[in-house]
């Protein structure tokens, strides 16, 4: 009987170690050096602007078929502080679904829980009155402590004061082989894998960083400027719209990208493409970190975007022939 105790403790204490050993296994791969308690990304995520390649020369001007207009349209770059932790177009209905923290321009209503309706009837920071939302997650300094609304709430590894955008440029182009027709209102879209790190693939991944003075290098990786330059990002939407849907059932399913020569996928038809290029005075040497999931440990590769058109029908027709017609415009 004494034996059969001593055995039956043995393998109680067996397995109890084993666990204990799994759960301390689990933490140190939790907080690594990739998911450090700082917040910051590890040192193989940045690369120096000058080791990047140059990249091949821009596609040919569009051609007698194309559209080689385009249309900004000025809103600012979040001087109104609106961040939060929503994502309407990836989880609608769940306040603080996104897990990291989104910077907006356009519509200064927009939240987990914004409609059709409420979106329409909202104020907005655009000059020329679109109530579109244009929003990715921000970039934070982990080198200080986060002390204002949105920097100290945020959890899930996301920590740091937010650095703030220096300029925003929302810019739509149009198409090299052919016209582009209006999006339709309330249509919905995403550029960019929140989840590249952990990715079985890359083919979603859309993260274009780079530096202000090397307008033709572009990295996948956190750039280190040189002093005097501003950190880049440029994120670039599918603009190959399915003729039906709003909204995709996978978020990416109703609007595609094009081919690599312009060429939409068959049963689709090329709308405006929607570019959004941030700037940030960012002193050499600092390493930022972008918000993420907490398993995508602030991977550059995830940048990511998303943007709902509430633009009226006269204001998307506006943009449309302006881009059709060759001219340069602001809507």
């Amino acid at each position: 009987m004494w034996n059969e105790h001593r055995l039956l403790t043995l393998a109680l204490c067996l397995v109890l170690g084993g666990g204990l050993i799994a759960a301390v296994l689990g933490a140190s791969r939790a907080v690594g050096p990739r998911a450090g308690a700082d917040g910051r990304p590890a040192a193989s995520d940045y690369v120096d602007i000058r080791d990047v390649p140059r990249v091949a020369p821009p596609a040919p001007l569009p051609g007698a078929e194309g559209s080689a207009g385009s249309a900004v349209v000025d809103c600012g770059r979040n001087e109104e502080g609106h961040y939060n932790e929503d994502n309407l177009v990836v989880s609608p209905g769940l306040p603080g679904g996104a897990h990291h923290t989104h910077a907006y321009v356009g519509n200064l209503s927009t939240n987990a829980l914004s409609t059709e309706a409420s979106l329409d009837a909202a104020a907005t920071s655009c000059a020329g009155g679109d109530r579109s939302t244009y929003y990715w997650p921000v970039l934070r300094r982990p080198d200080r402590p986060g002390t204002r609304e949105h920097e100290d709430a945020a959890g899930h590894g996301n920590v740091g004061e937010i650095v703030p955008e220096t300029s925003v440029l929302v810019e739509f182009r149009g198409n090299p082989v052919s016209k582009v027709v209006p999006m339709p209102r309330f249509l919905r879209g995403m550029t960019g894998d929140a989840v590249a790190y952990t990715a079985r693939s890359e083919a979603d991944v859309r993260a274009r960083w780079g530096c202000s003075g090397s307008p033709d290098r572009a990295t996948t990786r956190y750039p280190r400027c040189p002093a005097g330059e501003r950190v880049t990002r440029t994120l670039v939407f599918p603009s190959c719209w399915n003729g039906l849907d709003t909204v995709g059932v996978t978020h990416r399913s109703h609007l595609l990208f094009t081919a690599a020569n312009g060429v939409c996928p068959k049963d689709t038809f090329p709308v405006p493409e929607l570019r959004v290029s941030l700037a940030y005075e960012i002193p050499p040497g600092l390493k930022v970190a972008l918000d993420s999931f907490p398993e995508q440990r602030h991977s550059p590769k995830t940048d990511h975007a998303m943007f709902v058109n509430a633009m009226t029908d006269r204001q998307m027709a506006a943009v449309v022939d302006c881009i059709n017609e060759g001219r340069d415009c602001r809507i």
